[in-house]
């Protein structure tokens, strides 16, 4: 048997190829978008892929299913009653199909969404047992999959289904059965989750904290407390349902003149600033939203911007623009007009308006400090703020400011605070472009803080 995980880092996705070398054949499961890897790695092992099979409709990335089959020819298949509205083939409860050495068994585990499965696999070669069991989003290594997207109306029946599927379905396979989830760390479609890809059924049974619980405490844990939804999951979850468009489809991208630019922003689009934080304080397009290439630049996507803008980044380089163009097709933001060609100094060359975004100092701002500074934002998480923060400062959580921005005088200054600055410059170039006119964001944030002697307040 043949069998590979893929990870997208920062999206923690996890998807994998499965095969038998000796038959020449092999299945993808939860491909992601940017589906290459699998080529290279079927086409050095022998292999053709000849299936492809979704978990469950995923909310969290547009799937590489549709791109896979254009360049291999293989099916797509999903649990029965799945509701996608393209041509896709369906398997059934307790269904086996067999891939030479490697056969697989269809499980249905709904909770995460009302049709989600799981899928026992077994190398023939050395057992009769099921070796491993791909889990999708309803047991994670540490964690189990949300019950919430598939909507309000719905959860306490998701709740139900999940406790279900986890205690007698997953909960009764054999303890040695190892696990392989379809999300890790830094997934939203959990809350907890291990760095860890892989485990087994008995050491999750012994330390999920989701997998001791009676049945009652359970379903009040489970209807509430999930990770904030981001913008893009509505716009995942209707694109993998009626059919992910080929990335060949997608706006040709382009270099753009400073020109082209500007008259793009005047009919709408907007600016996507990938630069670091220093680069973006120095200079910057007005208006524009800086989120640079990170770990977990897809999901601050997500939160930040809506899914169907038309979006020109600026880059450092063309390498810089190819990879927050992946980033960016993942979650099906696809409305890439292009680039600023020769970068900001283009613009600057024109004469059109520049922003800057001051970063200040631990010891500039240890002044303001002392001199009782009265808008001083935390945009941590409030679990990272119990870590410690700065005198003065008030939470104001990332997520929840871009809900709803602050009732405040708009030439008022303001200095926002995060762990390491990505996220306190992402927090300040939001609130420029809703007009704040002294936004400052804390250089290096909490770590760099801390790092100069400065006092964190503990509780």
């Amino acid at each position: 048997m043949f069998f590979q995980q893929f990870k997208v880092e920062g999206m923690g996705c996890l998807s994998y190829l499965i095969g038998c070398p000796a038959a020449k054949v092999a299945c993808v499961v939860d491909p992601k978008r940017d589906v290459q890897d699998y080529l290279n790695t079927a086409r050095k092992n022998d292999m053709t892929i000849t299936h492809i099979f979704e978990t469950h409709v995923h909310a969290d990335h547009v799937s590489g299913n549709m791109e896979l089959k254009s360049r291999t020819g293989a099916e797509i298949y999903y649990m029965e009653a799945t509701p996608v509205t393209f041509e896709a083939q369906t398997v059934r409860e307790g269904q086996v199909m067999e891939f030479g050495a490697t056969k697989l068994e269809f499980l249905k585990t709904p909770g995460h969404t009302p049709q989600a499965m799981s899928m026992l696999v077994t190398d023939t070669a050395r057992s009769r047992e099921p070796w491993l069991v791909l889990t999708g989003d309803c047991l994670f290594v540490g964690d189990v999959g949300r019950p919430d997207l598939a909507g309000a109306e719905l959860l306490s029946e998701q709740v139900r289904n999940l406790y279900n599927s986890l205690y007698h379905k997953l909960g009764t396979l054999r303890e040695s059965i190892e696990v392989f989830p379809a999300h890790g760390e830094g997934s939203l479609c959990g809350k907890g989750m291990s760095p860890k890809s892989s485990s087994t059924i008995g050491f999750e049974k012994m330390s999920n904290p989701a997998l001791s619980l009676s049945r009652e405490q359970f379903e009040q844990d489970f209807q509430q407390g999930f990770p904030e939804r981001p913008k893009s999951f509505s716009h995942i979850i209707e694109t993998n349902r009626s059919g992910v468009p080929l990335l060949e489809r997608c706006p040709v991208s382009r270099d753009l003149s400073a020109m082209q630019v500007r008259n793009h922003l005047e009919n709408g689009a907007l600016i996507l600033d990938a630069r670091d934080t220093a680069a973006f304080g120095g200079v910057h397009i007005p208006g524009s939203i800086n989120i640079g290439l990170a770990k977990q630049t897809a999901n601050w996507i997500g939160m930040v911007i809506e899914p169907g803008a038309e979006l020109i980044l600026v880059v450092s380089d063309e390498k810089a623009y190819d990879s927050m163009c992946t980033q960016l097709h993942r979650i099906g933001y696809d409305n890439i007009i292009g680039y600023l060609y020769d970068g900001i100094s283009a613009w600057q060359e024109m004469g059109y308006p520049i922003s800057q975004l001051w970063q200040i100092s631990p010891a500039k701002l240890q002044e303001k400090v002392k001199n009782k500074h009265q808008y001083l934002f935390d945009v941590r998480t409030p679990m990272e703020r119990q870590s410690g923060y700065i005198e003065q400062s008030r939470p104001l959580p990332l997520t929840e400011l871009l809900k709803e921005v602050p009732d405040l005088p708009r030439n008022e200054e303001i200095i926002v605070t995060c762990a390491i600055g990505y996220r306190g410059n992402i927090a300040a170039s939001y609130l420029q472009g809703h007009g704040f006119e002294h936004v400052h964001s804390l250089a290096g944030g909490m770590k760099a803080w801390a790092n100069a002697g400065y006092p964190v307040i503990q509780e």
